[in-house]
């Protein structure tokens, strides 16, 4: 079954922020009740946790678009304190507790279960062939409460894109940091004010925006040139692409099913700050 990537898209759209109440304060705090020192900790701890005791040099080459440095700074320091299995635990009990707190009554409705089951069929029915992330979560057990499952599922689907993604960038030659400056521009933002990269060095910012700048994807004042809009599209479109296939074991109706039962619960999770 082929769908059209307007719709792979907007399953995007939908899951992203489901998959990420793993980041919020509420999943945060449950990294830090078992001895995490602050936020990053419990992040790398998490989310690297189905690679096992991989060394920091395989986290950042999986994670892709974090400074040099950065992974070794709680790989694997956090080892010392959790243990993947561990790790794994906590991920997701503090992720359905944060979940389950912004959607409030929509957890215990039926259209959750329905659209649980699923997106659940999708987030397993990929190939895990290059797809270093998505195989270590598909290598666990799948949660039996409903919740939890549509969490597990969401984040199955997020870092099985996200790999596509990081391929993509590959194959485009667009490095870790350069992608979040591309973000950034997309955004309307100037590289220097994004969130994931203001903390760098001037020097290294200076020097990834000089090498785009070389590239002819962005200009003299740090903005976009058409060269780089274009390129970033073709990045977005070609992730969405490699994305697809997870969605190929649903027919057209389930597909549509599955998007009208995300959307409550994406706009609850949305609509609730931290």
């Amino acid at each position: 079954m082929l769908h059209p990537q307007a719709k792979i898209h907007r399953m995007f759209e939908l899951i992203e922020p489901i998959a990420t109440v793993t980041f919020s304060e509420v999943a945060n705090e449950a990294f830090l009740a078992v001895g995490m020192r602050n936020y990053w900790d419990g992040y790398f701890a998490g989310r690297a946790a189905p690679l096992g005791l991989a060394p920091a040099e395989v986290v950042h080459a999986v994670f892709y678009n974090f400074a040099d440095g950065e992974v070794a700074r709680h790989i694997p320091w956090v080892w010392g304190k959790i243990s993947p299995q561990e790790a794994i635990a906590v991920r997701e009990r503090g992720s359905t507790a944060a979940l389950r707190q912004r959607i409030r009554e929509l957890a215990d409705s039926p259209a959750l279960v329905r659209a649980a089951d699923l997106a659940t069929r999708a987030a397993l029915s990929a190939p895990t062939e290059g797809r270093v992330l998505y195989a270590g979560l598909r290598a666990l057990d799948v949660p039996e409460e409903p919740v939890a499952r549509l969490w597990h599922a969401a984040t199955l689907l997020r870092e099985h894109r996200g790999d596509g993604h990081n391929a993509a960038l590959v194959a485009h030659g667009i490095g870790g940091i350069e992608s979040h400056v591309l973000m950034a521009l997309s955004l309307g933002m100037r590289a220097e004010e994004f969130g994931r990269i203001h903390h760098l060095p001037k020097a290294r910012l200076t020097a990834v925006l000089d090498g785009l700048r070389g590239r002819g994807l962005v200009d003299t004042a740090g903005r976009f040139t058409d060269a780089g809009r274009e390129t970033r599209q073709r990045i977005e479109e070609l992730t969405d692409e490699l994305a697809a296939p997870a969605y190929d074991v649903l027919t057209a109706d389930e597909l549509d099913e599955l998007a009208a039962g995300l959307e409550p619960i994406a706009a609850a999770v949305q609509a609730v700050g931290d």
